[in-house]
């Protein structure tokens, strides 16, 4: 489990959940999912929330904000295999800084934990310098979804 320094809001739950299938570019050799491209299963889902919940990288970027990962964990508990149906719950992670934490969870069809993991995204304008206090429309999401 991640130790946090920081609390963050734990009354609201926002999570969404996308279904995907396991492509044959994404297995190696003996046709199981390569440990790398859970990181794109990652990214499907954070893509995925952000369309669902209205925090897509577009709104961020027509804002003037990047929002690079810094951060990247993982941990995988089976394999998926080629055409395999999966599932991927992606879970926002509240805190009072100036970064967007995502964890997920990836299920098999049979509803097994297959991986789970977490992302940090800081904000940075377009030069690549960091922000460090909440950018204003990131706040005003957050009271639309919320959590403040």
């Amino acid at each position: 489990m991640i130790k946090r320094k920081e609390p963050f809001n734990q009354g609201k739950t926002l999570q969404h959940t996308e279904h995907f299938k396991v492509k044959f570019n994404q297995t190696d050799a003996l046709g199981i999912v390569w440990h790398g491209n859970y990181i794109d299963y990652f990214e499907d889902g954070r893509e995925a929330f952000g369309r669902h919940y209205g925090i897509s990288y577009k709104h961020v970027q027509d804002h003037g904000f990047a929002t690079p990962i810094v951060k990247t964990q993982s941990e995988h508990k089976k394999p998926l295999r080629y055409a395999d149906d999966a599932y991927i719950v992606t879970t926002f992670i509240d805190s009072p800084a100036a970064k967007m934490i995502f964890s997920f969870e990836i299920y098999n069809a049979q509803h097994e934990l297959v991986c789970v993991g977490e992302t940090t995204q800081v904000f940075t304008d377009f030069g690549g310098n960091l922000i460090i206090t909440v950018p204003e429309f990131f706040e005003q999401w957050k009271q639309k979804v919320g959590l403040l």
